[in-house]
């Protein structure tokens, strides 16, 4: 088990010398200059987005995979207890709990 996680390790420094040192070397004008989808880029490359875009796809990831995990839990235990409903409602009360800690603190950086 160890020689498989020094393997796993190993391999992606490994594979980055192998890339660095081994490629051919013929630098040329060509090859500095910006490429997008074919055509000539206009004006500069660096745009500022604000960080709500990113704290939003996050929450929505994160919603996306408890409802997949919630689906595949239904399915597979339809005929739990009220103990294990009570559970995963309490689990649900904790992630709406987070959200909303979220969107308050979202509210806060966003003014």
């Amino acid at each position: 088990m160890a020689v498989l996680g020094v393997l796993a390790l190993g391999f992606s420094p490994l594979a980055w010398w192998m890339s660095r040192f081994l490629r051919p070397k013929k630098p040329s004008q060509w090859q500095d200059t910006t490429y997008e989808c074919g055509s000539e880029p206009i004006g500069i490359a660096r745009v500022q987005f604000r960080f709500q875009y990113y704290a939003f796809g996050i929450i929505f990831v994160v919603f996306d995979l408890v409802a997949t995990f919630l689906m595949i839990w239904a399915v597979a235990y339809s005929s739990l207890s009220t103990q294990a409903t009570v559970i995963v409602l309490a689990f649900l009360g904790m992630l709406l709990l987070g959200v909303a800690y979220a969107l308050k603190k979202e509210e806060t950086i966003w003014i």
